[in-house]
């Protein structure tokens, strides 16, 4: 009874020093936490209240009027129709190659933008190469797509009068099912590179001016200085970045790509997303649309859990 009663007594002192902690903490940062209220709600709102309806890729069919519960369970069905569907490794393969060639393309761009502009001297003209990079970022997705089709077309199209230079004929690009990976990922680092150049900009900043001072007196060029000063210090940004990128690896451009599609490039162009759109939208069988965006979403965590493990053992550079 009277070990009992000691381990009741400390109980109630632990809840006690507990309480205090988080009443000095409230106390202390209350602005902040009221100020995280409308992004907890906003989450919680789309992000993890969405979850609910992952139950619907368990389901047979889904009635708006009976709701999600009401469904008849058929357990991995949906999943396994997909796997065995001829559409399953055409939109895998493409998606890939999509998101992978955004990444051996895409993402070294801003790096590679960031270092060029570290090198300037002239303020004038480095502002000014910044904000010429970073207005592509601003335009709307549907204004890219309708300038790539006004590039191509056929009647006086910006890319088909440079093909005339080289006695060349002219060609519909985006019917071109060979054209839609090219057009897709260098409009994109256009689109994309001077926005996404900030982050390293910020890293590059962050150098510390004295390392460069002592390298230059050892005798080392910008070229040494790049390779032993700059590119370690921006590194562990790199790798987050890498990260993220790969968590994100089957995740292509919908809205862009349902934009540029066409008949003739389903071949190359028609991804996961798309495939979804189609599927869910436009035919009405959510739960085999649920069930194929289920999967990709484990997939991309899956992929986060991996890179980030691989990056910790490697360089000991986490996002946790």
């Amino acid at each position: 009874m009277e070990v009992n009663h000691q381990l009741a007594a400390k109980a109630v002192e632990s809840r006690s020093i507990r309480f205090s902690f988080l009443k000095k903490e409230w106390q202390r940062n209350k602005y902040l936490y009221i100020m995280l209220i409308p992004v907890l709600a906003y989450y919680l709102t789309f992000s993890y209240g969405p979850m609910y309806g992952l139950l619907m890729a368990f389901h047979k069919s889904y009635s708006p009027t009976k709701g999600i519960l009401a469904g008849t369970w058929v357990g991995f069905d949906n999943f396994i129709l997909f796997f065995k569907s001829f559409y399953f490794w055409r939109l895998l393969k493409n998606t890939l190659i999509l998101s992978l060639y955004s990444i051996l393309i895409g993402f070294p761009a801003p790096i590679i933008l960031a270092l060029l502009l570290n090198e300037i001297r002239s303020k004038f003209f480095k502002r000014t190469i910044q904000t010429v990079s970073y207005l592509p970022h601003f335009i709307s997705v549907v204004v890219v797509v309708g300038m790539l089709k006004t590039f191509s077309s056929l009647d006086g199209g910006l890319f088909n009068v440079i093909r005339s230079f080289f006695d060349l004929g002219p060609v519909m690009f985006l019917a071109e099912k060979d054209m839609f990976r090219p057009l897709y990922i260098l409009s994109n680092v256009w689109q994309g590179a001077g926005w996404a150049s900030i982050i390293f900009l910020a890293a590059l900043s962050n150098i510390d001016s004295q390392l460069y001072e002592a390298v230059k007196m050892d005798g080392a060029g910008r070229w040494k200085q790049l390779l032993h000063i700059t590119l370690p210090g921006i590194a562990p940004t790199i790798v987050i970045m890498l990260i993220l990128r790969f968590g994100a690896i089957m995740n292509a451009d919908f809205q862009k790509i349902l934009l540029m599609q066409t008949a003739p490039t389903y071949e190359t162009s028609d991804v996961i997303s798309t495939f979804v759109y189609r599927s869910g939208i436009l035919e009405g069988n959510y739960t085999y649309s649920t069930a194929i965006g289920l999967f990709n979403g484990v997939i991309n965590f899956t992929l986060l859990i991996v890179a980030n493990s691989i990056s910790r053992k490697i360089n000991a550079t986490s996002l946790w």
